[in-house]
């Protein structure tokens, strides 16, 4: 092996070593066998190449142009030309996965699924570094800067994983890295022959004279490797690790949990292709209405956005006390609900009903009593978790909520903090909504009425509102949001009219399962707002339409009322599951609910008035699948053709004559050249001929055949008057026959589809090209210079 391949396929195998510290973020680990797949593909082109040779820019050219065929292969068929050449549309798809990638790694808990996203990324990025590392390392020979590229592989990995098996895959990713070192080492070497091989060669040594250094380096660069990997133990987290929960050490009574801001993958959850399960639920309550699951509270409004403030946490109480707030005439019920979390779903917040009384679950979590939430301590995180939760569901009338005094004073001054940042005309339209109200819970009612029904709101998650200061005056202007913008916007509007207002982030009720589950969904995540009413205490509101349930105690039956309210679900509607077969079977109880189901009356109309594929779209198809199926075939049939040309009649003329024995002299040489006896110009065609013949082990007849074609091109290239020799055809055609005999099967297939000889046509077009630049430049007008300029 030479050692620009042995230096390639080391470039290759240190990029897949450097990707093997990604395996313990994502699960299924197939995708690394794609990955494996490409980069040797890539390797095999630039080694075909540079062997050619091309010049260094074609051959990096070269194989970034075959990864991106080999990517949209394997992931964008559908959107290619013909399935192969990617367009327009192949970049737009790849966009959007890799957004979809991008929303899908800010989603999910390391290991994540392996989406088509994610999957692209990885699969893309090894492929892109593994192209810059053989670039620097192979085809510019510069072995050390292609650590930068392995560099970054390795360190994207080691920011995002936590594992204890960090040490592990940096040592086979610098190990890599070391073997490409060694690998250029030895190649430089070699070319210096045994000046550097300390001494003359002993009669035992079997090792070279250059090998003393290259072993010596190999002992140098496994110290450093150890060296390098001693303070490893010590390290942990990686370059993200400030995103975990904040959860301080403590000693069982005290620590803090910092703030961090749940809403970041809320809207990616909403706008899934495809919602998965996150909890299931068994409950013993009849009405699941309002089920909500509650993660955590948002009490810290900066006029930007809400996040949880830094809370002070402990141990989880046994039982839990009663909510801040409620008093003992207000009525209340106790729910029992076991809930299992998905094993791919890792929640650092314990989702749960709120409020809670008492939680039964195993792990180390820890409590934060304003919020009467759960937090893991250290790293726990819900991922596979089954836990029991009994909550109060809290029942208090309109009157109640209406009479309730005033709240703490400090309770109040906390809760109703507006920041100067905020638009006026959020507390003008606070104003002008709730106009008329007599007392805070009236106010409460016509905003959360305001934005489900009455203020023409629209619900769309996929409406841009900007961010910053502006951010809620621009939804309220353009009136369309998701469950963000409506609960932020109320739970503000309801602070400028003094009403301590929070926001809460969890899951609004799931659907009902046959079994007398319930399935909870992606989909179902969901922000609302609580208020704060003394006697009663934290107090949930829903002012996002189509979404959720609007809380029994807002809701007003007026005698003579004949209209129902758009924004409410219908009470009478049973919350037990049918056993009817639903209309279709593929649409969701939270799809139902987004509204993006297909009607039948809509797939009918869809599938109406079909009178067949045309006829040029079928001609079309068949001419693409003509021309996928030629591709891989164009080697042989430019090749056949070639040998028919060369092979076939010519003039009767002396010039006919030398023209035709070159030809069949050119076929024989390509023949040879195609099994695997290369070419070379230098020998004349008689020593040509005996190398042909002794290399390719051919039988007297064939040889003579050989010889016979030899002594014609010296005829006709040295000879006064050239004369035609007769069956030379016939002479190739025995050589061929006895070269096919002399090889095995796998040196005859790779001759007849990817024939060494094609590369003619990589040196024609080059030549071709060359000619066209020559020919532009001369063609190009001289600009002379006056005579008193200088250049």
């Amino acid at each position: 092996m030479s050692g620009r391949a042995r230096l390639a396929l080391c470039a290759a195998a240190a990029t897949m070593m450097a990707a093997c510290a990604l395996l313990p973020l994502v699960s299924p680990v197939t995708w690394i066998f794609q990955a494996a797949f490409l980069v040797a593909v890539q390797t095999g082109v630039g080694a075909a190449t540079r062997r050619v040779p091309l010049a260094r820019p074609l051959t990096v050219t070269a194989q970034a142009l075959v990864t991106l065929v080999l990517l949209t292969l394997v992931f964008a068929r559908s959107h290619a030309i013909l399935g192969l050449i990617p367009g327009p549309d192949t970049f737009r798809y790849f966009a959007d996965l890799l957004q979809q990638g991008s929303d899908d790694v800010s989603r999910f808990a390391i290991p994540a699924p392996l989406s088509d996203g994610i999957r692209l990324m990885l699969v893309g990025g090894v492929v892109v570094i593994g192209l810059l590392v053989d670039t620097l390392a192979v085809t510019f020979r510069s072995a050390a800067p292609a650590g930068l590229p392995l560099l970054a592989l390795y360190s994207v990995a080691a920011g995002l994983s936590d594992s204890s098996a960090d040490w592990l895959w940096f040592l086979v990713a610098a190990s890599g890295y070391l073997m490409l070192l060694l690998a250029e080492g030895r190649d430089r070497l070699s070319q210096w022959g045994r000046v550097f091989g300390g001494g003359p060669r002993t009669p035992g040594d079997t090792t070279g004279g250059v090998v003393a250094p290259v072993r010596t380096g190999r002992r140098i660069g496994m110290v450093a490797l150890c060296v390098a990997l001693l303070p490893l133990p010590a390290i942990q987290g990686g370059l993200l690790d400030g995103a975990g929960t904040g959860v301080g050490a403590g000693n069982g009574n005290g620590g803090t949990i910092s703030a961090v801001n749940p809403l970041v993958s809320l809207r990616d959850s909403l706008n899934v292709d495809q919602d998965r399960q996150v909890l299931s639920l068994k409950t013993n309550t009849n009405d699941i209405s309002d089920l909500y699951l509650r993660i955590v509270s948002l009490d810290d409004f900066d006029g930007t956005t809400w996040k949880p403030a830094q809370r002070h946490i402990v141990d989880v109480p046994d039982p839990i006390p009663t909510p801040v707030g409620l008093s003992p005439n207000i009525k209340r019920t106790e729910v029992k609900t076991v809930i299992s979390a998905a094993d791919w779903y890792a929640q650092d917040w314990l989702p749960m009903p709120y409020p809670p009384s008492e939680v039964k679950i195993g792990g180390r979590w820890r409590y934060e009593p304003l919020g009467m939430t759960l937090v893991g301590d250290h790293g726990q995180n819900t991922r596979g978790a089954t836990y029991q939760v009994t909550s109060l569901d809290v029942q208090p009338t309109a009157e109640q909520l209406a009479e309730a005094p005033q709240p703490p004073a400090a309770l109040e001054r906390e809760y109703t903090k507006v920041p100067g940042s905020l638009p006026s005309v959020v507390a003008r339209t606070a104003e002008q909504v709730t106009r008329g109200a007599t007392n805070h819970y009236d106010e409460a009612v016509k905003l959360q009425d305001y934005f489900a029904v009455t203020g023409g709101f629209q619900y769309d998650t996929k409406v841009e509102v900007g961010r910053g200061p502006n951010a809620i005056a621009n939804f309220l202007k353009r009136k369309e949001g998701f469950c963000v913008h409506f609960s932020f916007a109320m739970a503000a509007m309801a602070r400028t009219l003094g009403i301590p207002a929070r926001v809460a982030v969890g899951f609004a009720p799931g659907s009902p399962q046959a079994d007398g589950s319930v399935s909870v969904g992606l989909r179902d995540a969901h922000a609302w707002p609580e208020l704060y009413f003394e006697g009663v205490g934290w107090t949930r509101f829903e002012p996002t339409p189509t979404r959720g349930t609007a809380p029994s105690y807002t809701q007003t039956d007026t005698p003579g009322t004949a209209n129902p309210d758009p924004g409410l679900p219908s009470h009478a509607a049973s919350v037990l599951p049918s056993t009817a077969a639903s209309p279709s079977q593929s649409c969701v109880a939270p799809d139902r609910r987004l509204g993006t189901c297909d009607s039948p009356s809509a797939a009918a109309v869809a599938g109406g008035g079909d009178d067949g594929s045309k006829w040029w779209a079928l001609g079309l198809l068949a001419l693409g699948g003509l021309v996928v199926l030629l591709i891989p075939l164009s080697p042989l049939l430019w090749r056949r053709r070639l040998r028919a040309v060369r092979l076939g009649g010519h003039a009767r003329t002396e010039e006919g004559a030398v023209a035709h024995t070159l030809a069949v002299w050119a076929e024989l040489t390509d023949t040879a050249w195609d099994i695997g006896i290369l070419p070379d110009d230098s020998q004349t065609p008689r020593k040509a001929a005996a190398r042909i013949v002794g290399l390719g082990h051919l039988d007297a007849a064939a040889g003579a055949a050989v010889h016979r074609v030899a002594d014609a091109v010296e005829q006709v290239l040295y000879a006064p008057r050239p004369r035609p020799t007769a069956g030379l055809a016939g002479d190739v055609r025995q050589v061929i026959a006895g070269l096919d005999s002399t090889v095995n099967r796998g040196t005859r297939l790779r001759a007849l589809f990817a024939p060494r000889s094609a590369v003619r046509v990589v040196w024609a077009v080059s030549a071709w090209w060359t000619a066209l630049k020559a020919r532009a430049t001369a063609a190009r007008p001289n600009v002379r210079k006056p005579s008193g300029q200088q250049s």
